[in-house]
């Protein structure tokens, strides 16, 4: 009996030995485990903190290129929307002034006239309007001399005050006891201003003539005048298709 009571406490003790270890060799694994965990920590944060300023950095650059580009593009897009509106603007006042001609604009009809006597002859004569040469003609085998009107322009002009500029050359035809005027050449030059009026036809002639009298030395007498009138135009047509102009006012 005294035995049985010795070994009791020992068979507990070593009960309770065997069933501590393995709690003991599970506690020194976790604490492995705790500081492997521990010193992996430092190194993976340093290298995430080593990646991150890289990335970063990528994509700061990559940003940039892209806002540079969209500020370029929006720079073009800009010019060209400026240039559009240009054009546009352009072609707005084009179309009124093109309207604006066509729907109360003026017409003009310039005629050339030859009221000269046989004694000269018509070589040439040459017509500009505001600067602008519109209209030359030379004399080949007596066509021009012999055309006592010619028309020089007939068609729509902008309403205002225009200059028209003649020259006209003559040629001395003299005989018997004027024959001398067979060396002279005549170059007869003479302007005129007139007003195109909105709505109105405006005639103007410019005509070759010889002034003064029986006196006057025939040397002296070719010279330029100019008649101007002015007439409402229709803009109903004649049944035969020509225009129809109110009653005509002499200037």
């Amino acid at each position: 009996m005294r035995r049985s009571s010795v070994l009791l406490p020992f068979l507990l003790l070593l009960a309770s030995a065997a069933l501590a270890a393995p709690d003991g060799g599970d506690a020194e694994e976790a604490d492995v485990e705790a500081e492997a965990v521990e010193e992996a920590a430092p190194g993976d944060e340093a290298a995430e903190a080593a990646e991150a300023p890289a990335g970063e950095a990528d994509g700061l650059t990559g940003d940039q290129a892209y806002k540079l580009k969209i500020t370029e593009l929006e720079t073009r897009v800009n010019e060209l929307k400026e240039r559009i509106f240009r054009s546009k603007t352009r072609l707005a006042i084009l179309k009124e002034s093109v309207l604006a001609s066509s729907i109360a604009g003026a017409e003009a009809q310039i005629l050339h006239r030859n009221e000269m006597g046989s004694s000269f002859r018509l070589e040439k004569v040459s017509y500009s309007l505001d600067g602008t040469p519109i209209r030359s003609l030379v004399d080949q085998d007596g066509d021009l001399d012999g055309k006592e009107e010619i028309e020089i322009l007939n068609g729509p002009i902008v309403p205002g005050n225009h200059t028209l500029s003649v020259v006209m050359t003559y040629r001395g035809n003299g005989f018997g006891i004027f024959s001398y005027l067979k060396g002279y050449v005549f170059n007869l030059r003479s302007s005129h201003t007139f007003r195109a009026d909105e709505g109105k036809l405006v005639e103007v002639k410019a005509i070759g003539y010889e002034k003064g009298g029986i006196t006057t030395d025939l040397k002296d007498r070719p010279d330029i005048r100019f008649e101007d009138r002015l007439s409402d135009v229709r803009t109903a047509a004649a049944p035969d298709g020509e225009r129809v102009d109110a009653p005509d006012a002499e200037r």
